[in-house]
Parts: structure tokens; C-alpha cells; sequence
């Protein structure tokens, strides 16, 4: 009976976890088994779900980049179009008026009568202005306006007395502003005192220093 039971032992502790002599791991116990396998399986599961989660993201991502791109491909090209037809508008309100200029030119060879060429370029040039002035294009005045480097690009500075200094006497070329914005500045002639003798060259840069 003795003999039997130490048997069992024996059997019993092959099945224990422990070290051998030569610090290698022993017999695991079949509880201990059990469990080790079926966290080995659930973190394999765990894995597999995520592998399947990262092939859906990165699914998910080359579509939403296709869709980008097709989408950034469509903007330019509208945006190239709407850049061909921006002055549609504008060039098809012109060509009545060049219509105008060569009804115009063929009469005036014609006929010779230059006070009718002269009224009909007059009215063609009325028409012109409005048809600008639609797409607002507008001139400013500047003579009789105090310089400013804003709207005025000064050509030659003259002595005068009548006006004070610094002032625009005379237009050269006429300035032009698109919706409040200046596109072009007025080329001018402004006046200085009497005694400053004239000087075109920098005429802004002594004017700003006359200022100070």
C-alpha cells in the first residue's frame, strides 16, 4: 500500500511546473496547459481582428485619396475654365463697338466728312466708356487735386503761383480704378512753389521732401 501511494506522487509531480536540474522548465500541469492555450488563442484572435481592422482602414484610406484626387483634378479644371470665360462677358459687350469703329473708318473714307467721322468716333468712344464702366472700369479726375502717390505718377514738377504746391495742374494720361482698386495711375504735371526752381527728375521724392 506504502509503495502504491508514493507511485502516485511520482506520477503527480511529473505533471507539476518546475526546474529541473539543469535549470530547464519541468511538466507543466494539464490545468496549466489548458490555460496557456487558450490565451495563446485569444491573442491570436485578437491579431487576426486586427489585421482585418488596419486592411479595412487602409481600404478605407486609398478610396478617400482616390476621391481627393479626383476631386482636386475637377477644381482645376473648372477653375480653368472659369478663367478662359472670365471676360466673356466683357469681350462680348466690345464687339458692337468694334463694329462701330469699322462702320465708322469705311464711311469716313468714303464720304470725307470729318465733322461726321469726328461725331461718330465721339459717340463710338461714349459707347466704349459705358460698356467699361459696366465691368467697373472708371476713370478718376486728378487735375486740380493735390498729389498723391496713391492715383498719381508725377512726370515734371513747374513753378506756379496760382495754385498751392504740390497741387496737379495738368493730366498727361488718365487714371483708372476697377471696382474702387487703381489699375492705373494718372500720369501727371504738378505744380511747385514759384520760386522752387522746376525740377522732373524725382519729382515725388521732393515732394515728400517739401512735406516734412
Amino acid at each position: 500500500m506504502a509503495e502504491e501511494t508514493r507511485e502516485k506522487d511520482a506520477a503527480a509531480r511529473e505533471y507539476r511546473t518546475t526546474d529541473g536540474p539543469d535549470g530547464r522548465p519541468g511538466k507543466q500541469e494539464p490545468e496549466e496547459q489548458g490555460a496557456a492555450t487558450s490565451e495563446a488563442d485569444r491573442l491570436r484572435k485578437e491579431l487576426e481582428e486586427a489585421q482585418g481592422n488596419a486592411a479595412a482602414l487602409k481600404d478605407q484610406l486609398l478610396r478617400k485619396a482616390a476621391e481627393f484626387e479626383n476631386y482636386k483634378r475637377r477644381t482645376e479644371a473648372d477653375f480653368l475654365n472659369l478663367i478662359k470665360s472670365a471676360n466673356e462677358s466683357l469681350l462680348t459687350a466690345l464687339i458692337p463697338i468694334l463694329n462701330d469703329f469699322v462702320r465708322s473708318l469705311k464711311l469716313g473714307r468714303d464720304k470725307k466728312d470729318y465733322d461726321a467721322f469726328h461725331k461718330g468716333v465721339d459717340l463710338i468712344y461714349n459707347k466704349l466708356s459705358k460698356a467699361l464702366e459696366a465691368q467697373g472700369l472708371v476713370p478718376f479726375e486728378s487735375v486740380g487735386k493735390p498729389f498723391d502717390v496713391e492715383y498719381h505718377d508725377a512726370l515734371l514738377q513747374i513753378p506756379r503761383n496760382d495754385v498751392p504746391a504740390h497741387t496737379v495742374v495738368e493730366e498727361v494720361e488718365q487714371g483708372y480704378k476697377l471696382n474702387d482698386k487703381v489699375i492705373r495711375h494718372a500720369k501727371v504735371i504738378v505744380s511747385s512753389q514759384a520760386e522752387t526752381p522746376a525740377n522732373p527728375e524725382n519729382v515725388a521724392d521732393n515732394m515728400k521732401a517739401d512735406k516734412e
